[in-house]
């Protein structure tokens, strides 16, 4: 029932949020070149690795062109997008496809969460 209700949400907040994912990825790609989306190794239940999805905040460059302290590193669009927390809506395509959970109640959790 879980994963059903996971998927049926997601899909809803996908239909909605297109067009702003969409604005999102010409800005990103305007800003700075280099990939749209960002893909991070993780670990889910019972060890299973997938690939995390979220828009790219920082400059794709080399890590040894500048110091880090002399480097900008969030570009103009980033900042925003985590002010606001848009660079998180590309994991809603992992809970569509069953990587990540919305709301994952833990087993250890008091019995009125359940």
């Amino acid at each position: 029932m879980n994963r059903v209700t996971d998927a049926v949400i997601a899909g809803v907040l996908l239909a909605f949020t297109l067009p702003l994912m969409i604005i999102v990825a010409a800005a990103i790609s305007f800003d700075s070149p280099g990939p749209v989306l960002e893909r991070e190794p993780r670990v889910g239940r019972c060890g299973r690795r997938f690939n995390m999805l979220q828009f790219r905040t920082n400059v794709c460059a080399p890590e040894d062109a500048a110091p880090v302290w002399l480097a900008r590193r969030v570009t103009r669009v980033g900042a925003f997008l985590r002010y606001t927390r848009i660079e998180s809506l590309p994991r809603l395509l992992n809970v569509l496809l069953g990587d990540m959970s919305l709301v994952e109640i833990d087993e250890g959790s008091p019995s009125f969460l359940k």
